[in-house]
């Protein structure tokens, strides 16, 4: 009888326990069970959606993003890009951009096996241009040539 009493004992201190991590509200048995049920798959969830948030993070880190750097010349700037994946359409790419902001090559090297490499002389109608917006124009250039190549 005592043993019976305190095997009672155990299980409700139990139920109680396994009640305050489930943060439970109900008072008898089966529903604290079914809670915990319930908790355990929203935990399994989480585990699942951090997975393939990890997944991701170490997909973006394999492919850096590209190092592009833009000097002022007297009339236009020099513009180094390069990039240890290429894409196809990315040269393409980064030329619109130029066009979109007014500047003319006037010099161009490319080199887009595996890895890509573009170094570029132009001059810019725009007397104002800053080199800044320049690279912020090229970096946008070759992230939207990514995912539209990933899409693909």
């Amino acid at each position: 009888m005592v043993s019976r009493e305190l095997k009672g004992a155990a299980l409700h201190e139990k139920l109680q326990l396994l009640r305050s991590v489930t943060k439970s509200h109900a008072l008898n048995k089966a529903s604290i069970i079914a809670d915990a049920s319930k908790y355990i798959q929203e935990l399994q969830q989480k585990v699942e959606r951090l997975n393939q948030e990890i997944t991701s993070a170490q997909i973006e880190e394999e492919t850096p993003m590209p190092v592009v750097n833009v000097e002022t010349l007297n009339k236009g700037f020099l513009i180094n890009v390069l990039s240890e994946k290429s894409c196809p359409g990315l040269l393409v790419s980064i030329l619109e951009a130029f066009e979109e902001l007014g500047l003319t090559v006037l010099e161009a090297r490319v080199s887009c096996d595996d890895t890509f490499h573009l170094e570029a002389v132009g001059e810019n109608e725009m007397a104002s241009m800053d080199s800044h917006v320049m690279k912020q124009a090229v970096l946008q250039a070759i992230k939207d040539c990514y995912e539209s190549s990933e899409q693909d």
